[in-house]
């Protein structure tokens, strides 16, 4: 595993319960702001799916205008949708994410955060 998709993995871990982040917003969190397919890339991946202590909550990562992911790997979108839905996230009635409502503002990159 490369150290980006370690520090994907990092910066997907900061998305709180109930929120989004784009694939945009994830790359730039890595250190690479121009990087968004390869944050998929990482996240199609991703040994740790899931919700619990360890995951990383891959399912929390959307496209910049709120679509889920098709190629979710972790059982497609209608799966993504369930466990946002389970976390609070609501939907527009075109199957998208309000990004004004869910997003998160901002991320520290991991190298700037406290221990």
């Amino acid at each position: 595993m490369s150290a980006f998709f370690d520090q994907v993995y990092q910066a997907t871990r900061q998305i709180p319960c109930g929120c989004v982040a784009s694939y945009g917003q994830v790359a730039a969190a890595a250190g690479r702001p121009r990087a968004a397919r390869f944050v998929g890339y990482a996240l199609h991946a991703n040994p740790h799916p899931g919700t619990g202590p360890d995951a990383v909550p891959c399912h929390r990562v959307v496209f910049k205008d709120g679509s889920l992911a098709p190629g979710f790997a972790f059982g497609g979108p209608d799966a993504q949708r369930r466990l946002l839905e389970a976390e609070g996230v609501s939907f527009r009635p075109d199957g998208r994410v309000d990004m004004g409502r869910y997003a998160v503002v901002c991320f520290r990159p991991p190298s700037e955060q406290e221990e």
